[in-house]
Formats: C-alpha cells, structure tokens, sequence
C-alpha cells in the first residue's frame, strides 16, 4: 500500500498516465494529476476522488525547461511532499526524417526528453531535502531502444531518457532516490491508430498480424509501475523495464566487444571482424 506517499504522474488525463494515477490512488497515494486539458484532468481527478482517494489536477505543460518549478510547486502546496514521480507524458509526430519539419522535431523532444528533465530536476530537490528517498519512474520505448522508422523525433527523445535514466540512477544513489524505465507496449489513444492501420495491411495483404504488436492494457503497465513504487531496495534502480500484458523483462545496458587491437588494420579486415562478430550475437 502507498498510504502517506504523494505522487506525481505527467500526462494523467488519459491512456497509460490515467491508469497509472487511478493505481496508485487505490493504494493510498495522494495524486497529482498532471496534463493539458482541463477537463479530462478534471475528470481523473473526480475519478480519484469518487474511490475516496486524494487529488488535484494540474493543468501545465511540460515542454519547457522551467515547467517542472511551475509543476511540482502546485503538489507541494496541496500535499507537503513528493514521494513518486512517473514522467509519463508524450506525443507523437510520425514522420521520416526526410520530410519532417523543424517543429515536429522540436515538439516531440520538448514534450518527451525536457519535459522529464524538467519534472525530475524539481522533484529531486524537494525529495533530497525531505531526506526520505523517492521512486523516479520514466517512460521510454523500443523505439528509444531499438528505433523505429518514421519516428526519427520519438526514438531520438526516448533514446535520451534512458541515458538521463541511467544517469540520474548514479547520481541519486546516495539520496535512496530510485530511477528506472518502463518500455509499455499497450493500447493506448497515441498507439490505437498504429496499431489498427498494421491490423488492415496485414489483412488486406493477407499477412499474419505481428506479435511484436499484440499488446497489453494500460492497466497491466500501471500495475508494474505500481510494484515498483513499492520496492523499498536501493538496489534496484537504473534498470529498464518491458511491459506487454503480463509479460516483464528486463533490458540490458548496451555492452562493448572488442572487434580488433591490430594498427594495420584494412577496410576489408574490418568488415569481416564485423561479420563474424554479427554472425555470433545472431546465432
């Protein structure tokens, strides 16, 4: 249970951040409700509150260096502290880097990556002077993982968070502040559409749909996001986390393999190191 905790979920007033601040307000947690359109925030809200739950909607956005000093003092005026923070918030802006404006670039990185620094930067000052440690919990993608074709923007800005993930998870260590990632993959408003044109083209060429895109509900992410939230070990942060329905695993950090130490090194020997070296991660 998070009874006497206060949490602060980005992108609340729908999909996976709905799911997640309506969790961990049936476990006791106050909840600040946090996204752009007043009247899905205040729907949430008086979700929260018709549970019996405790929490305000804060109507910001978060795509600005300085949203995170107008966010999180809202919270500390209606709750006097902040245990929990779940950068959740995103959008979408497909398009392949060739025809992409400046301002789909801009947008997507403003809402995913300083948007998460910002939140993080506020939260972790007022955990750091509470002295109780704290739960960080950011939303990353297989597109920041793996990338993804047509969203050059998108896996730029999630590839970003888990270098911050990683990162803040070092630095905070000592504070028993917890960073980690989530990669979801489930049905959400931003992926229905995704995910039904893939349905018709692989209906319509007589295809057999992807498992990679049977996915889960916002429902099972928030509740792995609310397992973590519980776990009181210092140990277990800078870890990024997969969630497809009941399906978790675990991604690793990248990891080096030498390829060649020789000085007389050619293009052609080069190439065939990297052959055989693909040749064995593949097999």
């Amino acid at each position: 249970m998070l009874t006497g905790k206060v949490a602060l979920v980005t992108g609340a007033s729908r999909g996976i951040g709905r799911s997640v601040a309506l969790r961990l307000a049936r476990e006791g947690a106050a909840v600040g409700v946090n996204g752009t359109n007043p009247e899905k925030v205040a729907q949430v809200v008086s979700e929260i509150h018709t549970l019996g739950g405790q929490a305000i909607g804060i109507c910001e956005s978060i795509a600005s260096v300085s949203s995170g000093e107008i966010i999180v003092p809202q919270l500390m005026d209606a709750f006097g502290q902040l245990d929990i923070l779940v950068n959740n918030a995103g959008i979408v802006r497909d398009k392949k880097c060739i025809d992409m404006s400046a301002a789909q670039w801009q947008d997507v990185i403003d809402v995913h990556l300083t948007g998460t620094f910002a939140c993080t930067k506020a939260a972790i000052n007022v955990m750091k002077e509470r002295g109780q440690g704290g739960c960080i919990i950011n939303m990353t993608s297989t597109a920041g993982l793996l990338g993804s074709v047509g969203q050059v923007n998108y896996s730029a800005a999630k590839a970003g968070i888990l270098g911050m993930t990683w990162t803040l998870a070092e630095e905070l260590k000592k504070d028993h502040i917890r960073v980690n990632a989530i990669s979801p993959a489930a049905l959400t408003d931003m992926t229905k559409s995704v995910i039904e044109y893939i349905q018709a083209k692989c209906t319509a060429n007589n295809e057999v749909f992807p498992p990679f895109w049977q996915v889960g509900t916002a429902d099972e992410v928030a509740h792995l996001i609310y397992l973590l939230t519980t776990i009181d070990d210092s140990e277990l942060t800078g870890e990024v986390f997969g969630v497809n329905g009941s399906k978790i695993s675990v991604w690793e950090k990248p990891k080096q393999r030498m390829l060649s130490n020789d000085q007389g090194l050619t293009a052609d020997m080069l190439l065939a190191k990297w052959h055989a070296h693909r040749d064995t991660t593949t097999d």
